[in-house]
């Protein structure tokens, strides 16, 4: 699960992308657009849109789908994630995304959130998920 080797694409890209898939989201609820990309190890991205379903429980953020499309490519080796939402602050991933992030991207994995204002905050999904719950407690077959 971890990520060693460094990703090529800069911090910059990954959030133009990110703002570029948000302008896709299907948020006629909330009127709150999230985009996403995700990139692997070996530079290539992902992205994804928030969609929001009139049975709110069947809403899906932006980063879920940006991380579903890239695993059912076949993608893997998740490396850094850009979040970008039109907010006064940064808006970091919900717990649903925090769980999907540490299941399918891991220790290690960057986090990059910005708005459409200008403002970047970086950090590692151990700072968002910092005691999280994965498939090494289902090992012993408890």
């Amino acid at each position: 699960m971890g990520n060693a080797i460094a990703v090529s694409i800069s911090d910059e890209e990954l959030i133009e992308q990110a703002k570029q898939a948000r302008l896709g989201a299907h948020a006629p609820f909330s009127n709150f657009q999230v985009g996403a990309a995700i990139a692997t190890a070996d530079g290539r991205v992902y992205t994804g849109c928030n969609i929001e379903h009139s049975v709110y429980s069947l809403t899906m953020c932006a980063e879920r789908v940006a991380i579903f499309k890239a695993v059912s490519e076949g993608a893997r080796g998740f490396v850094k994630i850009a979040v970008v939402a039109d907010y006064d602050r940064v808006t970091p991933p919900c717990g649903c995304c925090r769980q999907s992030l540490w299941e399918f991207a891991g220790p290690g994995t960057k986090i990059v959130l910005a708005n459409l204002a200008g403002e970047i905050r970086l950090c590692d999904i151990e700072d968002l998920l910092p005691l999280p719950f994965d498939a090494s407690f289902l090992e012993d077959g408890r």
